[in-house]
């Protein structure tokens, strides 16, 4: 049977030395990992995720690349980071100078398929590249409570993409992207209801409190942030429920048993544990320690791997699945074997904005190697260090009393000048 082991990641038939045929990439924008059951959440906000756990590998440790869409979905899709280029460093349109996975597998003779409705991806700026089919929402009527196609639209585009696929024996890479976690967290009721009985806030209610709290940051009242994480939350079994009918529509077609399902998210979302709301310009673990699966439907035990992982290492780890050897075009390696994977530091860079990004807005860094993390502000030119052991919530600075400052130092500025003349 097809089986991704731990220690020696298996990805053919052992009777029949085939392949495995396909590969599908599922991501969740803004998903936290704490809020997931089989991260150690015991609300109860991811069922059908949790109930899959026996047939995943779940990684412990993954770092994005960057805190919000446009800096961390290189390293997704692209195996490479936003500040690499000059010309992709505020919203632009992604370099030719970067090669995105689809065009590596389509080189290959591997169909590609891609479902999202994130505009910071979209036809425009540069992401269709490589896709046989491409569906970016960009022409889809939305409203302003919810800005973006939901889930279950994005599953139906799929089911009729598997449905209508012409030649089914060939291998395909499928990229599906759910946009329902993210602000402006205007929940249907039915999932408010299930987190908290006693929200009365209506729709027009929920939005203003995105355009009235979130918009400008304001975290004054530690009830109104509450009350904002309790319809993400709404939105985060909502969205568990869309990943559940995904797998559905997998199994419908007959090809789950003969796929392996990645499922991570780009970054996460911050409700005043650093002073801000939403996603902004921050290195802090509830952005940028995000959930990571690999699900292989004919496994049948958990395997855990706590190593510290990047998210850059997803596109070769794609390339793995598929019998293919690295791309020198991709910075990460793949995750699998894991017993190959070696132990080294994550890095990740942004443009340190709060909200929109302005011109003047300048890059942010970090480095994490072990339980350490350094970070540096260009902007004010700062400083810090966390011991995520000793201060999982990064509020003790330890940069001036660490004996391994200057080592972190120099690591971290070893990253940030490789681009510099």
């Amino acid at each position: 049977m097809l089986r991704i082991s731990a220690s020696t990641a298996i990805v053919t038939d052992p009777k029949t030395k085939e392949m495995m045929k396909n590969v599908i990439l599922l991501t969740i924008d803004t998903l936290r990992k704490d809020v997931l059951g089989c991260y150690g959440n015991d609300s109860g906000l991811s069922p059908f995720i949790d109930s899959i756990q026996d047939k995943c590998i779940r990684f412990t440790n993954t770092q994005a690349v960057g805190p919000y869409t446009q800096a961390s979905f290189p390293g997704i899709l692209t195996s490479s980071y936003y500040l690499d280029q000059p010309d992709h460093g505020k919203g632009k349109i992604l370099s030719t100078e970067r090669t995105l996975i689809s065009e590596v597998l389509q080189r290959k003779g591997i169909s590609t398929a891609a479902f999202h409705s994130n505009a910071y991806m979209c036809d425009f700026f540069g992401w269709n590249r490589g896709w046989d089919t491409f569906y970016d929402g960009m022409e889809a009527e939305v409203t302003d409570e919810v800005p973006y196609v939901k889930g279950d639209a994005i599953n139906g585009k799929v089911d009729n993409w598997f449905a209508s696929r012409l030649s089914k024996e060939k291998p395909f890479f499928l990229w599906a992207h759910y946009m329902d976690i993210h602000e402006p967290y205007v929940p249907p009721r039915k999932y408010v209801d299930m987190v908290d009985s006693s929200i009365t806030q209506s729709e027009q209610e929920m939005f203003k409190l995105f355009e009235d709290v979130i918009l400008p940051r304001d975290i004054s009242s530690d009830d109104t942030v509450q009350l904002l994480k309790k319809l993400y939350d709404a939105h985060v079994i909502e969205c568990d429920e869309f990943v559940k009918n995904f797998f559905d529509i997998l199994e419908k077609h007959g090809v789950l048993d003969n796929s392996v399902v990645i499922l991570t998210s780009d970054h996460g979302d911050e409700f005043a544990e650093h002073g801000g709301l939403s996603h902004d310009g921050k290195m802090f673990s509830e952005l940028v320690n995000v959930p990571l699966l690999i699900h292989d439907g004919n496994q049948s035990e958990t395997d855990i791997c706590e190593t510290l992982v990047s998210n850059v290492d997803i596109p070769p780890t794609i390339l793995h699945l598929f019998g293919h050897d690295p791309s020198d075009k991709f910075q990460g390696q793949s995750l699998l074997p894991l017993a190959d994977y070696p132990q080294k530091g994550c890095f990740g860079e942004a443009i340190g904005k709060t909200g929109r990004a302005k011109e003047t807005d300048k890059a942010v860094f970090y480095y994490r190697e072990n339980q350490l993390k350094i970070t540096y502000r260009e902007e004010s030119d700062t400083w810090e260090m966390y011991d995520l052991d000793a201060d999982p919530k990064e509020l003790d600075n330890i940069i001036e009393t660490s004996s391994q400052t200057e080592k972190m130092k120099a690591a971290l500025e070893k990253r940030i000048n490789r681009n510099r003349s």
